[in-house]
């Protein structure tokens, strides 16, 4: 997905939000914004969203010394999470198609995004999602899929969601990769908010590789190219993810909650739609993105900070 004009004043927001999170003073937020106005102006829109906020968060990190600023934040969003367990279970379990509640649920946990959201309603999204008709529903074709593959590739997003996703592939029942960031970005979930969610029990949890937002194939490590690349099936959680995947052609399922109104109108759905989107497989187009020399922005390169 490429970047929107509309994106624009997000970015800004981004780059305010990250600061304030870290603790930086109103000086210090000061000289971040004026090196993130430079950075933000020379982005190649033809990128997705979620390459220059990456580099957004990186620099905040880089300029007020604390590598993880949500460290409180994700740790709170995961016990609030674990606490909704037990009902959770019974409402899979006392489903008509539990497969079908257990994947609304795990839309519900996309709420938890402090990179969109500075507060949310976990309960009340919880009922919502149930309630509500799907803004894309590819249910069978997921349904399908499952009963076809041997191992899930499940590509996580923010800390707390964990928790829901945990449900999720509990009901699947499948042989399950859970991939994290290999550093802190925002709300992301790295392994050790993934071990705190319990999904260590039910999955072989790796790292990409990277700390950027979603899944930045040309960031990520080449074991996990690889992995990704020879994937039967994957569930990529959360907008960064749809952000950086979609149009490749990867045997992907998006499970999100289109929060940002840029990301509704691309995929033409109501703001807060809940999305069950499949992406058909290609033909070797993962490959060529994977491997592209782009414009990168990198985080080794803050010195001006």
């Amino acid at each position: 997905m490429q970047t929107y004009l509309e994106c624009y004043p997000c970015f800004v927001r981004q780059v305010l939000d990250g600061a304030k999170a870290a603790g930086m003073d109103t000086a210090q937020q000061h000289a971040l914004l004026q090196r993130a106005l430079g950075d933000i102006a020379r982005h190649d829109i033809a990128m997705p969203p979620s390459e220059l906020s990456s580099h957004l968060q990186a620099l905040a990190r880089q300029a007020s010394g604390i590598a993880d600023p949500y460290r409180e934040a994700k740790a709170a969003s995961t016990r609030a999470a674990l606490e909704m367990v037990p009902r959770l279970s019974r409402m899979i379990c006392e489903a008509e198609d539990p497969l079908e509640a257990a994947v609304r649920l795990s839309i519900a946990g996309n709420i938890m995004d402090l990179g969109v959201l500075q507060a949310f309603d976990l309960e009340a999204t919880v009922e919502r999602v149930l309630a509500e008709p799907f803004a894309i529903n590819h249910l069978p074709a997921l349904r399908q899929a499952l009963a076809h593959s041997r191992h899930l590739l499940f590509l996580g997003d923010n800390a707390g969601e964990t928790v829901f996703d945990r449900l999720l592939i509990e009901t699947v029942g499948l042989p399950t990769t859970y991939v994290v960031k290999a550093g802190p970005a925002v709300n992301d979930t790295t392994r050790e908010d993934a071990i705190a969610a319990g999904l260590d029990r039910v999955a072989e949890i790796v790292d990409n590789g990277n700390d950027g937002l979603g899944t930045l194939l040309h960031h990520c490590s080449a074991e996990f190219v690889r992995r990704f690349e020879s994937a039967e099936l994957i569930i990529a959680k959360g907008q960064a993810n749809f952000e950086c995947l979609d149009g490749l052609g990867a045997p992907v399922f998006y499970l999100l909650q289109a929060k940002c109104r840029v990301i509704a109108q691309h995929l033409n759905v109501p703001q807060f739609g809940i999305v069950l989107k499949h992406e058909q497989a290609g033909d070797g187009r993962v490959r060529q993105s994977a491997m592209a020399v782009g414009v990168t922005v990198r985080e080794g390169d803050l010195s001006d900070v």
